[in-house]
Formats: C-alpha cells, structure tokens, sequence
C-alpha cells in the first residue's frame, strides 16, 4: 500500500476491525516513511457471474429475476419470504462455490426446482411447468407420477 502523503511503498498495520457486518475490514496504517496515518478498507471483490440463455446471448446474474420466478411459483403457498431468500442465497452459494464465472440459464432453473423440491411440491410442479415447457397434461402427469414415485 503506498503512503497517500509521501508515496512510500512500506507502512504497518496499527488496527485493524470489520466494518458493514463483516462485509469489509477497516485498517489503520502509518507510513514507515513519513509516520503520517491513514485509512484503507478492504473487501472482497465480486466477480459478476454472467448467465448462458437457451439462445447463447449472455447477460449478468440477476437475484431479482431468479426471487421473481420463484415468488411467481410460491404465489397462494404457505411459503415465507424468509425462505424464499434462504433458497436464493443456497443457489448463489452453489453457484459461487463453482467458481465459474458463467452459468447456463439451465443450471440455475434445475438449482431452483431442487431446492423447491424440497420446499414446497406444489410449488416445485408450478416451477417446472414453466420452466420445462410443458406442452400438454400428459407431460405434466408424467413429472407428477415421478414425484410420487420419488415418495
């Protein structure tokens, strides 16, 4: 870290504590040089995660979009908003413990309906039908019978 006031190369650390809950550390140094002291911060740095739609466009990860899908299928459950970001917050952690930096949209739909799976079976068949494209009742008895058999 250079000195802001002289632009040595060399300080030490004289405190250091977390600040925004964790999110980033607040450090006190002193130039070795000049003994001025000064503030830094440190955070980790979040690499956007990019998403590979059926059509090969890309576009950037989006929470909203992924809450909205699942908010959509939720609707008239006795699911709470609590656990709505519980299952968000397990996908993105699945998807940053990848450590790709770009994700199918398929990926993250097949993430959704496991985790709805475990949540909620008429919200996971909602989800499903949307997302796999049911084109008539026999496909969608087809997942019913397979989520009976699964029981």
């Amino acid at each position: 870290m250079k000195c802001p006031y002289c632009s040595f190369d060399e300080d030490k650390v004289i405190d250091s504590r977390p600040t925004d809950e964790g999110a980033t550390i607040r450090r006190r140094r002193e130039c070795l040089s000049c003994h001025k002291r000064y503030t830094t911060y440190e955070k980790v740095e979040n690499m956007p995660i990019m998403v590979i739609k059926k059509d090969g466009s890309r576009q950037p990860y989006d929470r909203d979009k992924v809450r909205k899908g699942i908010l959509r299928a939720c609707e008239k459950r006795s699911v709470s908003i609590n656990q709505i970001e519980k299952i968000l917050d397990a996908i993105e952690g699945q998807i940053n413990n990848s450590l790709e930096r770009e994700v199918t949209s398929e990926f993250i739909g097949e993430l959704v309906m496991e985790k709805l799976k475990e949540l909620d079976e008429v919200a996971y068949v909602r989800f499903a039908s949307v997302y796999r494209q049911f084109k008539d009742i026999n496909t969608f008895m087809e997942e019913l019978n397979k989520l009976l058999r699964e029981k």
